[in-house]
Parts: structure tokens; C-alpha cells; sequence
């Protein structure tokens, strides 16, 4: 490629880079701020989530425009090309963590109706901290090619399902023993199952992104039994 094509091939990939880790860090802070209003029954907080994905939403649009840009004007070879297709993946799965974030947040208004409180959401805190931090890593490992970190955040997928399989047990008990808690405890159960689908869609950047560092793809992953069907 002529100097000036390679110049413009690596603006544009730095341009991909920054609308990636503007959008990761948009769906961290969804996350987070889903979270806390939950701990918080916070609902002003909650809308804000609701209306802040739609900016995630146009992000994505724009990387899948400019990822049709460079394929079709630079028809990038081996890694170049491995680097590409892998923000057009993770940026959709990026897009999903933040419709999760956002259903988290949908569900904040008719968990605070119910004045109770209920033992596990002490553990939901926790279990999103989690999740968001895979998030955070599996971009940052994006962001520097870093293989080892990607692997780092696949090994953390357990952790996420552990706190799932223990809220959900939790849960179930608590709705046999007491009755008139089985709505606010479904909706309990709606979170923590999109809070683990969240650690699943990093574990699946992770993977993408590994490959993109390597050229190598992982063996199928052993996931646990978890209680709960897969989305």
C-alpha cells in the first residue's frame, strides 16, 4: 500500500478504537448506574439509563459504517483484517451488555414499589461489580491486542455464574417461605439473569478478541450447570 493509504488505513482503525471505547465505557457506566439505582431505588437514575442506550445504539450504527468503509476501500490482509471484523462483532455484543443495563434499569421502578428488602439484593451488588469489571478488562484487552488479559476474563466467567446459581437458590427459598414475595423476587430474578448474561457477552469479547491477537480460537468452553437456561 501506498504511504498515504497506509496513513489513512491507521487513522481510520484508531478512529474504530475510540468509538469502541467510547461505547465500552458508556455501556461500564450503564451498568454501574443500573446498579446503584437498584441499591438506591433510585428511578430518576433509572430513566437516565433507559435513555442514555439509545446513544450506545447510534455508536454502533457507526462503527458497522465505517467497518464497510475500510473493508471495501483498503481490503485489509491477515491481521489487519482479524482486527476489523472483531470490533464489528464486539461492538453488537457491546450493544446487548447495554440492553441489559437497560433492562436492569427498567425493572428498578417496580422493585421500589415493594417496600421489603430482600436478602439477595445484597448479593446483586456484588455479582454486577463483577460483570462490569469483565466488561471494562475484556475492552481494555481489545484495546492493547492483549491475549492474556482476555483469558483472564474468560477464567472470571464462573464467578458470575456462582453468584447467579446462589441468588437464584436464594430466591426460590424465599418465595416458597413467603408467598407474597414471589413478584418482587421474579423481578429480583430478571436482574440477576441479565447481570449474568452480561458476564457471558464479556466472556464472548474476550474470545474475539483473543482470536484477534492470535489467529487461534479457544475450545468450547465447559460452562457450569447453571440452573437457568441460556437467552
Amino acid at each position: 500500500m501506498a504511504e498515504h493509504t497506509i496513513k489513512a488505513f491507521d487513522e481510520e482503525i484508531d478512529r474504530l478504537r475510540g468509538l469502541i471505547a467510547e461505547m465500552g465505557g458508556r455501556a461500564e457506566a450503564a451498568i454501574e448506574n443500573a446498579m446503584l439505582a437498584l441499591q438506591r431505588q433510585d428511578k430518576k437514575l433509572a430513566a437516565e439509563v433507559v435513555a442514555d442506550d439509545k446513544r450506545i445504539d447510534a455508536i454502533e450504527a457507526e462503527v458497522e459504517k465505517l467497518v464497510i468503509q475500510v473493508i471495501a476501500l483498503r481490503a485489509p490482509m491477515a491481521n489487519d483484517l482479524r482486527d476489523v471484523i472483531a470490533a464489528l462483532k464486539i461492538v453488537s455484543v457491546v450493544e446487548r451488555i447495554g440492553d441489559y443495563a437497560k433492562n436492569i434499569a427498567k425493572r428498578v421502578p417496580l422493585i421500589a414499589t415493594n417496600k421489603r428488602t430482600l436478602e439477595p439484593i445484597a448479593l446483586l451488588p456484588s455479582m454486577g461489580q463483577v460483570a462490569g469489571e469483565m466488561v471494562h478488562d475484556a475492552l481494555n484487552a481489545f484495546a492493547a491486542r492483549d491475549a492474556d488479559l482476555a483469558l483472564a476474563v474468560i477464567e472470571r466467567d464462573t464467578v458470575v455464574d456462582d453468584f447467579y446459581n446462589s441468588v437464584f437458590r436464594t430466591l426460590v427459598t424465599f418465595m416458597v417461605e413467603n408467598p407474597k414475595t414471589i413478584s418482587e423476587c421474579a423481578h429480583l430474578l430478571f436482574v440477576a439473569k441479565n447481570i449474568e448474561r452480561i458476564g457471558d457477552h464479556a466472556t464472548n469479547v474476550a474470545e474475539m478478541v483473543y482470536y484477534a491477537a492470535t489467529g487461534q480460537t479457544l475450545p468450547e468452553r465447559e460452562r457450569g450447570a447453571d440452573i437457568q437456561p441460556e437467552d
